[in-house]
């Protein structure tokens, strides 16, 4: 005899609590990709600060090398923009043991905080 109805089989499929824990798992991944975007951004102002504050110093000194003259000793501080940055660049030329020689550094702060060492470049100039 043959039945009216086929049996009843167990559907196939993913329970609600399954799919919660699948959405949780989702979700924590999504924010864990979130933060390391934004520290990413975080990181690349900082390097870009850095790089326009090298160009700065790397300006300076070639300033120097390319006057051939032997600097003064002394501090002295100016501006020096990069771009749309606002830097502030401070120049102190020190004496060596040897007299032929002078100790050029150049430092450069950002404006917006002058506390703030970005880099500091040194050079030896000769007294030609």
């Amino acid at each position: 005899m043959a039945r009216l109805f086929p049996p009843l089989r167990r559907a196939r499929g993913f329970t609600l609590l399954e799919v919660l824990v699948a959405l949780v798992i989702v979700g924590t991944a999504l924010g864990a990709s979130l933060r390391a975007v934004g520290s990413l951004t975080q990181n690349s102002d900082g390097l870009r600060a850095t790089m326009m504050a090298t160009w700065s110093a790397e300006n300076r000194l070639v300033l120097v090398r390319l006057a051939k003259r032997y600097p003064a000793i002394g501090k002295t501080s100016f501006e020096c923009p990069q771009g749309e940055m606002r830097l502030i660049c401070q120049e102190e030329v020190i004496a060596t043991p040897n007299p032929r020689l002078r100790r050029l550094e150049v430092s450069v702060f950002d404006e917006r905080q002058p506390d703030r060492l970005i880099i500091k470049l040194v050079q030896l100039v000769l007294q030609e």
